[in-house]
């Protein structure tokens, strides 16, 4: 169902009087099933558009507009029937290596094509029926964002456990023939698919070079409640995947490959276009590099303590960040990177700390503010992965938590140190 979430402000729907709860049925009598669908029907300058009231009652309205003016309308979902699920059990699937009991949305697993063009989710390309195939081609519905992991077809099945998996090479030819660009994702799994396999996918992969706009090489990602025995990426095999991957063009690894080799952050022009940040890759130097564009003040006001909660995966970008800082007369910044005992030792980013280790690592530390990534909170709110609150942890830590919105810039934080010089 098209349920409204949000009107935009000035609209022609907030004109309209539709309101968040209300459904969107029907435009000139076309049920739509996406985004896709909204986008495309809503083109037109004359429409019949059907919403369903929250009272249940249904109300035809003719309007008129510009072409291509925005009806104002914001969804609770890109989908709006059901997302295409995840066939595939790979062996590595993050999903699966979650506890019982957090939030619903953290045990959906899809493999969406709409999900991947709207919003730059993964895809393996497993389950695309004809039609769905046929959409793609007809629209051009490109980039899309395909998790290939490798392209020998044996071993993909082996780690997708799915014998439709072995068709990866038709999969990009097909892309190919219709023209369809891609992002490619790699999941580094040691002992799998690095080292002479992932040498034979990156090898494969030049020859699709005319579709694919970046590929990126992420480490796995292993929790303390995973089934499968996995093997972490250690210092050589990160050595190791560096080196292989240096041989071939729109090839980055993930910041966390930099991080475990000892290495330091590449600059700017290794990551392009910065096209995959939200695999981490290159996020570290975005944050650096947007840092260096920021005017600071010289000193503010009365001394103030702020610690920076951050992951382990970004505190060398933070300490960089915090030594200059504190050149700010009566400004004193530490980092404190939040161990996960939740997850386990291995994971080292934002988006998985939860606030039982955020206030055991900031409890005791001397500190007016603990700064801390958006990325930690559901989206919109203010409610941690393990469902407690902003609020709450204030009151156990008896600091104040200072959110960064912006996953690649303080700016924030320095308007607010501006506001108290």
């Amino acid at each position: 169902m098209a349920i409204i979430s949000a009107i935009k402000e000035n609209s022609i729907a907030e004109e309209l009087e539709i309101q968040a709860g209300d459904e969107l049925v029907s435009i000139d009598n076309v049920e739509l099933k996406d985004l896709i669908d909204y986008n495309f029907y809503t083109k037109a300058e004359e429409l019949t558009v059907l919403i369903k009231k929250q009272n249940g009652e249904l109300e035809e309205i003719e309007l008129e507009k510009d072409y291509d003016e925005d009806l104002g309308l914001i969804f609770e979902s890109a989908v709006f029937d059901k997302v295409k699920p995840c066939m595939n059990k790979c062996i590595f699937c993050f999903v699966d290596q979650q506890p019982k009991g957090l939030r619903d949305t953290l045990y959906i697993k899809d493999d969406d094509y709409r999900l991947s063009y709207l919003q730059g989710t993964y895809i393996t390309m497993t389950n695309l029926k004809e039609e769905d195939r046929e959409r793609i081609s007809k629209l051009m519905l490109g980039p899309l964002y395909v998790s290939v992991h490798t392209t020998n077809p044996e071993l993909r099945v082996k780690m997708l456990k799915n014998p439709n998996a072995a068709n990866i090479i038709n999969d990009l030819k097909w892309l190919k023939k219709h023209k369809i660009p891609i992002h490619v994702q790699i999941v580094l799994c040691p002992e799998y698919n690095d080292g002479d396999e992932l040498e034979r996918t990156l090898s494969d992969l030049a020859k699709f070079k005319s579709i694919i706009l970046s590929t990126a090489i992420v480490p796995v990602g292993l929790t303390q409640f995973r089934k499968i025995e996995l093997k972490p990426v250690t210092k050589n095999v990160a050595e190791k995947t560096i080196e292989i991957s240096s041989k071939y063009k729109n090839v980055c690894c993930s910041d966390e490959f930099f991080i475990l080799a000892e290495k330091e952050i590449p600059k700017t022009k290794y990551y392009g276009s910065f096209s995959q940040l939200d695999d981490g890759v290159g996020s570290i130097r975005l944050l650096l590099d947007n840092f260096e564009k920021l005017k600071l003040p010289k000193k503010i006001n009365k001394p103030l303590k702020i610690i920076f909660a951050t992951s382990y995966a970004a505190k060398c970008a933070f300490e960089i960040i915090s030594e200059k800082l504190n050149k700010i007369k009566n400004l004193t910044t530490k980092v404190t990177p939040v161990k996960s005992t939740y997850w386990g030792n291995t994971i080292t980013v934002a988006g998985l700390i939860t606030s039982e280790d955020l206030i055991r690592t900031i409890k005791n530390v001397d500190a007016d503010y603990a700064v801390i990534s958006s990325v930690m909170l559901k989206a919109f709110s203010h409610t941690f992965l393990d469902g407690n609150t902003v609020e709450n942890v204030e009151k156990e830590t008896s600091k104040k938590l200072f959110i960064i919105n912006d996953n690649y810039s303080i700016k924030e934080l320095v308007d607010f140190l501006k506001t108290l010089s």
